[in-house]
């Protein structure tokens, strides 16, 4: 917007160089002036009416990757590689009217198949990722990992050998790269092992995108856009390879509380009603460990503190709530049947580097173990651990 007025033209100009810097054909760039003059029209709709609606949002964020396929396409065909740009609900991806995260539709994968059934085997299909249509033939997205979760629906649906995944690192990695520089690729992990790890916050799919192709037992590799000789990461159901400990990945800002109970209560009784506290007062729980009569568990930054203050005031009546800021969860993606192995050395390396743990989780899932620590013992802890699992160079006391 420019005084009031709705104005394109930087993002006219971009695409304009584009099709020049290319002699991209007229056809294509009678597509994409079609689109950036209907995106303009919506634009000043939003202007006249002052409101902008989670349909129309989805409607508007459409145009850049409806506009990226037409290119793409076409830049494909100059080189020699026949290609046809489509808008994925051209391919059959449905999904719900739930505007900004929609989700498939039970049954799309009927639908992408039969549309794939008239696509040429020999011409590359471009397709939009992240959008689709509902039943009423409007534009939504798929919310977080929508791209990703467009790739593995087709692949899923056409029943492929392996789905790749292009991202800007070499696969998923042992550690976060920007705390860890000697960070290594992981060559095979599972469908499980990924989930944790997207969870607790590495920078791979998002455990949504995974669910088409572990249904079908499809694997997929997580390859790096600007290294494409790297192998990458293969994300399946098994894996040959077992080492203790695939790879430490943390979430920083998080609050710790501690419930003691304090009613003649029973197990039964005490833990019914901080969950139904919890439910309440809407707040969701990242890593829990309890006994009869007490829990200590985790929340993630995105827990407001009004919601939590509301929630030790509900407890207070058959609890005692302490609330601690400034945690962070440190979580080992590993094989919990060699949890006595892995704590084993875990501990010794927190001894040594003076790293308290004030929780600790084994989770359900039976591939991974959290540490609650102080904020500002977080990056001692992973470099330390990542030096002892990784570069054979643990610093333990004698």
């Amino acid at each position: 917007m420019v005084d009031g007025s709705v104005n394109i033209d930087a993002i006219r100009t971009l695409h304009t160089a584009t099709l020049n810097e290319f002699d991209m054909p007229q056809n294509t760039r009678d597509d994409i002036i079609a689109l950036l003059n209907e995106c303009e029209d919506m634009l000043n709709g939003v202007r006249l009416i002052q409101e902008l609606s989670p349909k129309s949002l989805d409607q508007l964020v459409s145009y850049g990757e409806r506009c990226s396929v037409r290119i793409m396409a076409a830049r494909l065909n100059q080189i020699g590689i026949p290609a046809q740009a489509y808008d994925s609900w051209e391919l059959g991806i449905k999904t719900d009217s739930t505007f900004g995260n929609a989700a498939l539709l039970p049954g799309f994968e009927d639908g992408v198949k039969k549309a794939f059934e008239r696509v040429d085997p020999n011409v590359v299909a471009v397709v939009t990722g992240f959008i689709a249509h509902d039943p009423n033939g409007k534009i939504t997205t798929l919310g977080r990992g929508g791209s990703d979760l467009t790739a593995t629906a087709i692949g899923a649906s056409i029943g492929i050998d392996e789905i790749q995944v292009w991202k800007d690192v070499d696969g998923i990695l042992s550690s976060d790269p920007r705390l860890v520089k000697n960070a290594i690729p992981v060559n095979t992990v599972t469908y499980e092992e990924a989930s944790e790890l997207a969870y607790f916050g590495a920078q791979v799919l998002h455990p949504i995108a995974m669910q088409p192709a572990m249904k079908r037992d499809i694997p997929v590799r997580v390859k790096n856009s600007y290294n494409p000789s790297a192998e990458g990461t293969v994300i399946s159901n098994s894996k040959a390879e077992q080492s203790l400990v695939t790879a430490i990945t943390y979430k920083r800002d998080a609050t710790l509380i501690d419930i003691q109970c304090t009613a003649m209560l029973g197990a039964y009784g005490f833990l019914s009603k901080v969950f139904d506290s919890f439910e309440r007062n809407r707040v969701s729980v990242d890593v829990l460990a309890s006994s009869e009569v007490s829990i200590s568990l985790t929340l993630d930054k995105s827990q407001k503190m009004e919601s939590i203050l509301n929630l030790k005031k509900d407890m207070e009546p058959f609890a005692d709530v302490t609330v601690k800021t400034g945690k962070s969860i440190l979580t080992l993606i590993t094989d919990v049947d060699r949890s006595s192995e892995v704590l084993s050395k875990v501990f010794m390396v927190f001894q040594a580097n003076d790293i308290k743990v004030e929780m600790m989780s084994q989770g359900a899932s039976k591939v991974n173990i959290s540490f609650i620590l102080s904020e500002d013992q977080l990056e001692d802890a992973v470099l330390s651990l990542h030096k002892c699992l990784f570069e054979d160079s643990c610093d333990v006391l004698n």
